[in-house]
């Protein structure tokens, strides 16, 4: 008897356990159901429950991801089979850290891969890859994938089962697969280091320092002094899942020698080699309860609003039965949380960047075949703030501070050492009323620790007088790709000094001209050759005294030329399209920068003679916005403008 309980009890276990990891749940109000449909629970109407899309069903539930520009795409995958095989990237449908039907919103990301490349899939491992090995040996490239392994989509969401920063946390992920029928097997792994992936030499960089990635650290408590990577993986048979497993990346002697705070080890260890001392360690919470479910679609069910394309490269609006899979995991229950990591910031993750890969075994570390990403998760933009009066000339003056790229979640709190503020010293807006050095620091929610920081400076030169009897009405415009600048002024004037900025605070002199026999100027300064699509222009007087006077600063948007070339769509939200006839082969540049002023894509193009279409896929993470694109080859630069709609997120992909 004592030798058939253990095995008894362990039968019990498994039974009750797959009962709970199997069956259809909500989850911090969002469905984990194997469905994509918002309002929707396992297959009937329930108003209410959040997910993946929407398709109208009425009701309050939301769907987390951008869809932006969805039918567009699907009207166009019927009559383009070409433009079915890119892929294409998409965020969260509301800012990060967004409070939704009383939930809190930290991020979301939803992938297509390439589909029906020439071939086979050109982001899938080449050699015989393995979990546990370090990603410095592991080979990308082109090669075929069997269906089952192949992904065709894949979407992560991150919420909190409330509205505050110290609610469980859930993670949950979503994964379609060209195939339906035999064993899958897939992992979401997720990084510390920002882990990259180049696609020309099928190599991956940036990985952790412990054999290839970042290992867990802990006290002599059993606290965790330092987090490391995860791994969630999953197999799902012909008809159910079957297995789920979540693994840390440890030393091996931490399994002999730690007992953690919040979950425990299970006995599996897998690294490279049966003698490596690092490798994935199997975990579980301490605490009761289903931390892991997961289930695959039972029936055909909705494909979501950019429709799916089979392995055939035909457009359908269903998924056939067992091709989309999801699953939650409790990262609050699993210990995690970083709010019970380092007495952790609530505003933080313990990853940042996810790669999803399927392998062809249920072995852990089995052959790997195909995977997407990595991808950054959860990176918000630095704050950027700017001044509208960056000088003070002769007396003091008023300068409001601005924050450029608000999030509506976070707190803005504004601190000088030799200014001063008018009023408040907290909000995206504030004023000042002396030169010093003014820092903005952002937090993503109130109590978090500081997300980023910028700094604004206004300076103060006592020595010049305001512009009152000198030169006036100082005044500019673009005409094509020429700044004209124009001015008056009286015949004491002796000399003037254009100078221009390309960010509105460091300026540099342009031009000296003497004053004549006329009281009007003007003067045309050519901008072709400079990429940022705003310029700042101020007027430097001198009298025969040698007084100096300043103008107000006037900026000026560099105006796109009316291009041969153009954007599609436009507003956009996950990709663009750039369509460049040319008159002959040559090489060119695409540049594409914020209204700033800042550079966020750039990349080379050899065009055929006649139509060309680039396409610029990693739009999906970028703020909303316009933006300027610049086409430049030898000769000329050509412009184009174009809006990233609300659906765009804070960072792209790598």
């Amino acid at each position: 008897m004592k030798t058939l309980l253990p095995l008894i009890l362990f039968i019990s276990f498994s039974l009750f356990a797959r009962s709970q990891i199997t069956t259809p749940v909500i989850r911090a109000n969002f469905g984990v159901d194997a469905e994509l449909r918002a309002n929707y629970y396992d297959g009937f109407v329930r108003q209410g429950n959040d997910d993946w899309f929407a398709d109208g069903t009425a009701g309050n539930g939301r769907h987390v991801i951008d869809t932006n520009g969805a039918h567009a795409m699907a009207q166009r995958y019927l009559i383009d089979p070409s433009y079915r095989k890119l892929p294409f990237f998409r965020t969260m449908s509301v800012p990060q850290m967004s409070v939704v039907n009383n939930r809190l919103w930290i991020d979301a990301v939803y992938i297509r891969d390439y589909n029906g490349q020439a071939g086979g899939d050109s982001t899938a491992f080449v050699m015989s890859n393995k979990n546990g090995q370090s990603p410095a040996v592991w080979t990308g490239g082109i090669t075929s994938v069997l269906d089952k392994n192949d992904i065709a989509e894949m979407m992560v969401h991150v919420r909190r089962a409330g509205p505050s920063k110290t609610d469980s946390l859930w993670f949950f992920g979503g994964l379609s697969l060209q195939g339906t029928t035999g064993n899958r097997y897939f992992d979401f792994e997720l990084y510390q280091t920002d882990i990259f992936y180049t696609r020309s030499t099928g190599q991956f960089s940036n990985y952790g320092p412990d054999e290839g990635h970042t290992s867990w650290q802990f006290d002599a408590a059993g606290n965790v002094t330092k987090p490391g990577d995860v791994i969630f993986t999953a197999e799902y048979s012909s008809s159910s899942l079957t297995a789920i497993e979540a693994r840390i990346w440890v030393h091996k002697s931490a399994l002999t020698s730690v007992v953690p705070e919040a979950f425990e080890w299970i006995g599996n260890f897998d690294g490279a080699t049966t003698s490596s001392v690092y490798g994935y360690a199997n975990i579980r919470p301490k605490r009761a309860g289903a931390y892991y479910t997961g289930l695959q679609s039972a029936r055909n069910t909705w494909a979501g609003p950019f429709k799916f394309i089979n392995s055939s490269n035909a457009v359908v609006d269903t998924y056939d039965a067992r091709q989309f899979m999801e699953f939650s995991v409790n990262l609050s229950l699993l210990g995690l949380d970083p709010i019970t990591l380092l007495g952790g910031d609530a505003c933080g993750l313990p990853f940042r960047r996810i790669l999803v890969k399927t392998r062809s075994s249920t072995s852990f570390s089995s052959e790997l075949k195909d995977f997407i990403g990595p991808f950054d998760f959860f990176k918000t933009p630095p704050v950027e703030a700017l001044t509208d009066v960056p000088l003070y000339c002769g007396p003091l003056g008023v300068s409001e501070l601005k924050v450029m790229n608000p999030l509506p979640s976070s707190v803005y709190t504004w601190s000088t050492p030799d200014g001063r503020f008018v009023y408040d010293s907290i909000g995206t807006m504030v004023v000042a009323d002396m030169p010093g050095t003014y820092v903005v620091k952002q937090q993503l929610l109130d109590g978090c620790s500081s997300q980023s920081t910028d700094t604004v400076i206004i300076t103060h030169d006592a020595a010049c007088v305001p512009m009152r009897n000198g030169a006036s009405g100082f005044r500019g415009q673009m005409v094509q790709q020429q700044a004209r600048l124009q001015w008056a002024a009286d015949l004491q004037q002796a000399s003037f000094i254009l100078q221009r900025s390309i960010d509105g605070k460091t300026f540099e002199n342009i031009t000296v001209l003497q004053s004549g026999n006329s009281n009007s100027y003007t003067y045309n300064d050519d901008v072709q050759q400079i990429a940022q699509p705003y310029l700042y222009y101020r007027l430097v007087t001198k009298n025969a005294a040698g007084q100096t006077a300043y103008s107000p600063i006037v900026r000026l948007q560099k105006t796109p030329q009316q291009a041969e070339a153009m954007v599609y769509p436009n507003p956009a939200s996950s990709y663009v399209q750039v369509h460049i006839p040319a008159a002959q082969s040559k090489k060119v540049t695409l540049n594409v920068y914020t209204v700033g002023g800042s550079l966020v894509h750039t990349d080379g193009y050899n065009l055929s003679k006649g139509a060309n279409t680039v396409t610029i896929s990693n739009i999906g993470r970028w703020q909303p916005g316009i933006y300027l694109l610049s086409i430049n080859d030898e000769n000329n630069i050509q412009w184009l403008k174009f809006i990233v709609g609300a659906g765009g997120a804070a960072v792209q992909p790598r």
